[in-house]
């Protein structure tokens, strides 16, 4: 399927320059936002996945479907200070600033096989960041999963030595 037909560029958001790709009109249309959850769904069946792990928000758009099709758990990676439980937590870049990423201490079990989802792979600091929170609680991140990527900001290269998958690039 096209993907690209279904999404939105809005032009100078969220500040002057950029062309923002939105997947709000991919979700709105129930086939293409199926099918691009069932692609990601078969790129993962031979991976042996244990868990699925997006970062807030659009991670859990993709990954939340993901987990149920694959009937395995799903665990969020959220901005400090919004998990109750205990967390660890990293320190990353992202395309326009800095934020911290949490994980709860007890989300991954050592050894579980892990598949990384969120919608946009852009400058890679946010995924970077999910694969050492992943690590650092001993999973093995066996793919990342994505429905863009934007490959003139070279997001793909913080991710050398893990497989990644995207629906789109621009």
């Amino acid at each position: 399927m096209d993907y690209k037909k279904y999404i939105t560029v809005v032009e100078d958001w969220p500040k002057e320059g950029v062309k923002f790709k939105d997947i709000t009109t991919l979700m709105d249309n129930g086939t293409a936002y199926k099918s691009a959850v069932d692609e990601i769904v078969e790129y993962s069946r031979n991976k042996e996945i244990d868990l699925v792990v997006g970062p807030e928000a659009r991670g859990f758009i993709v990954g939340c479907p993901v987990s149920y099709a694959l009937e395995v758990g799903f665990a969020p990676v959220r901005k400090e200070g919004k998990l109750p439980r205990e967390v660890i937590k990293v320190d990353y870049g992202l395309e326009y600033g800095k934020n911290v990423l949490t994980i709860h201490k007890d989300a991954i079990k050592p050894g579980q096989r892990v598949l990384i989802t969120d919608d946009l792979l852009a400058t890679g600091g946010t995924i970077e960041a999910t694969i050492k929170l992943v690590e650092e609680l001993g999973g093995i991140v066996a793919g990342c999963a994505f429905l863009i990527e934007l490959t003139y900001l070279h997001g793909r290269e913080k991710l050398d030595g893990y497989e990644v998958l995207t629906l789109m690039q621009y």
